[in-house]
């Protein structure tokens, strides 16, 4: 001991950094160990989270989750109106919005605005005070788009008439939906629903979703791992970012446009509004992660998340071993960059099923390979990196279909694991836009955000009754 003492000493502190801050005020070599007990202190659920740790049931399901989700093959097939494409849509007054369940009278405002534009668009109500009353008597059914393998945007509204993309797993023939991006400025996902966005909404249902349909059957399906993939390598991470996306896309589509039959003035429309909307691809980015986790989805004692979505109020996740039970909490504030004559106090809260996006292991999670993203959500490149690399240690391993050039090439970090997000408290990043509180405002800013921990805690918990 004598010997010990009489040597230079380096200390690792684990716990409270006041103590850290002593030694090195004393001249000390001390590194901080930034730890915390794991599930936030939570006894009980610490020992739940201990009940599955190399639990042999847990890992074989892991790995059969994850292994399917790799396997997954989304390809563009289709598009088609939401009530042909989800049945439950033919015959019921049904909006589909973002994120866990939630009723009317608590939902945030853009997501209020947003419905009321799409019960207007369907022409169950001809003024804005006859609209909200149909949606504040129960007239109107609300559901999550995730009930119905659908995912959306922000609001994330879908209504019977509008259009959806459809998406097809070719691995097992599931498919997944979402709903046309609209472009930036007023639009119906932020909460808008003047004559403009509501005549921007028919445009897109009567000419721009046939002419679409129209060149699919020209040029066939469409797979879009490898786009994705390609978008990545090109600057793009596929949420926030979708520049590059957007133009291999155009590549495709404008060939089949011109071979379709259609009036040249119809093509120029349709060409206009895509080519001037870099988010283009962003929904159809949504559709192919929604079928990529929902090909590892409802897997007996797996821990891997599936579904990650926020409603404005809450944020939910669905874990793949206990089916389509819903855990959540108040959504984190988002940290960012807001426009000019904003700030956080105009903010809603977090927003949107573009979480699906970092779910299966792109957008927040693929930012080193897309380090102009910062300029737009706050931060640095060596930042955007620091995500990527950080994001390694909650999940259950790589994809090598998608890999990061400014890493080496190495595979993005998927398969986020309920277990270690809980034992390491290391939160999955999200980047996202930022929707303004009151309908009709619109964007207001860009930046960072986590999933809150306390719905991993309770999914650990689920997950161990049945373990």
């Amino acid at each position: 001991m004598n010997t010990l003492f009489n040597q230079p000493l380096t200390v690792v502190n684990a716990g409270l950094s006041s103590f850290a801050d002593n030694l090195a005020l004393a001249g000390g070599d001390v590194t901080d160990l930034r730890w915390q007990p794991p599930a936030l202190g939570d006894v009980d659920a610490g020992l739940a989270l201990a009940t599955l740790i190399r639990h042999p049931l847990v890992e074989h399901a892991n790995d059969q989750a994850f292994q399917q989700y790799l396997a997954a093959q989304p390809v563009l097939v289709d598009v088609m109106s939401a009530a042909h494409a989800i049945s439950a849509m033919a015959h019921r007054k049904l909006i589909l919005h973002a994120g866990p369940p939630i009723e009317w009278a608590d939902m945030c405002g853009p997501v209020k605005g947003a419905i009321i534009g799409a019960i207007l668009f369907e022409g169950w109500a001809t003024t804005h005070e006859a609209a909200e009353r149909l949606a504040a008597d129960g007239a109107i059914d609300f559901e999550p788009c995730h009930h119905y393998q659908a995912v959306g945007p922000m609001a994330g509204i879908i209504s019977p008439s509008m259009p959806l993309w459809v998406i097809e797993n070719k691995t097992n023939g599931r498919r997944a939906f979402s709903n046309f991006n609209e472009g930036l400025g007023k639009v119906l996902r932020f909460g808008a629903n003047n004559h403009e966005v509501l005549e921007r909404l028919h445009w897109m249902s009567q000419e721009l979703a046939p002419a679409l349909k129209a060149a699919l059957n020209v040029l066939g399906e469409v797979e879009l791992k490898p786009l994705m993939a390609q978008a990545l390598h090109m600057g793009d991470e596929v949420h926030n970012r979708n520049a590059a996306a957007t133009g291999l896309l155009i590549k495709r589509l404008i060939p089949a446009l011109l071979s379709a039959g259609l009036p040249i003035e119809r093509i120029q429309r349709v060409t206009e509004f895509i080519v001037g909307n870099d988010h283009f691809f962003l929904n159809l980015s949504m559709a192919a992660c929604k079928a990529m986790t929902d090909a590892a989805h409802n897997v007996p004692f797996s821990s891997m998340i599936t579904v990650m979505a926020r409603n404005g109020v809450n944020f939910g996740i669905r874990m793949s071993g206990t089916g389509d039970r819903w855990f959540q909490a108040p959504a984190n504030p988002v940290e960012g960059l807001f426009f000019p004559g904003y700030g956080v106090e105009d903010a809603a809260a977090d927003l949107g099923d573009s979480a699906i996006t970092e779910t299966a292991g792109v957008g927040g999670f693929a930012m080193a390979s897309s380090p102009a993203i910062v300029k737009f959500v706050g931060g640095t490149p060596a930042d955007a990196t620091s995500n990527s690399r950080r994001m390694q240690a909650i999940t259950l391993g790589g994809n090598p279909a998608f890999t990061l050039p400014a890493l080496n090439f190495a595979p993005t970090a998927a398969g986020i694991d309920a277990r270690k997000v809980v034992d390491r408290g290391i939160l999955p990043i999200i980047n996202t836009g930022i929707a303004h509180k009151e309908a009709g405002v619109g964007q207001i800013g860009a930046g960072i955000t986590t999933a809150p921990m306390p719905g991993f805690i309770e999914a650990i918990r689920a997950l161990a009754e049945y373990v």
